[in-house]
């Protein structure tokens, strides 16, 4: 892995992809409270779990990033699937970010460090600056083990497709803003 600190634009101009995404799942989460039933309840908890337990936790962080533990491929392609329907990035991106957090943690380079303020540290470096979350090729220097991966690659440049094309996400309207809520918490 290269130990190379990535210099990536520090723009003040707000990323407004992820204000938007940001904005949407807000307002599903308000509006969950009025569409609120126990079967929504239900799935949109089991979905949480799986996006951020099996994708985020298991998926992205130990597996992909620390490569704590080995499964069987087709496992750990669901595990990133299940860590894109958070909308947190692609694989590559998530996994590069957190190698260069730990890095260069608490000091100057770190992405999100809260040297740099409690906002900045939460929310603020998503939302200002250059947005790289598709940018598989200039994350790939912090990830080269996921990016010799065609599909790492596909699912980090469109990381929101599984989302969006979800059968669970389609499957009935009546759970839609109650995800979208799930997916609000999860950020």
């Amino acid at each position: 892995m290269n130990t190379d600190v990535i210099n990536i634009p520090d723009s003040q101009k707000m990323n407004w992809p992820t204000v938007l995404t940001l904005a949407v799942l807000h307002v599903g989460a308000f509006v969950a409270l009025f569409m609120f039933n126990w079967r929504s309840f239900a799935v949109t908890a089991f979905l949480l779990w799986m996006a951020t337990g099996l994708g985020i936790s298991m998926g992205y962080h130990r597996l992909h990033t620390h490569r704590s533990y080995k499964v069987p491929r087709w496992l750990e392609y669901l595990f990133a699937v299940c860590g894109a329907l958070t909308l947190e990035g692609g694989p590559i991106f998530w996994v590069a970010t957190h190698r260069i957090h730990h890095q260069k943690s608490d000091q100057p380079g770190d992405p999100h460090s809260p040297r740099d303020g409690a906002w900045w540290s939460h929310m603020g470096w998503l939302l200002i600056g250059e947005t790289n979350h598709n940018n598989a090729q200039l994350m790939a220097k912090y990830a080269p083990d996921l990016a010799k991966h065609r599909f790492y690659v596909w699912l980090n440049n469109y990381a929101g497709s599984p989302w969006l094309c979800s059968p669970w996400r389609c499957s009935c309207w009546e759970g839609f803003p109650c995800s979208y809520g799930a997916f609000a918490f999860a950020w």
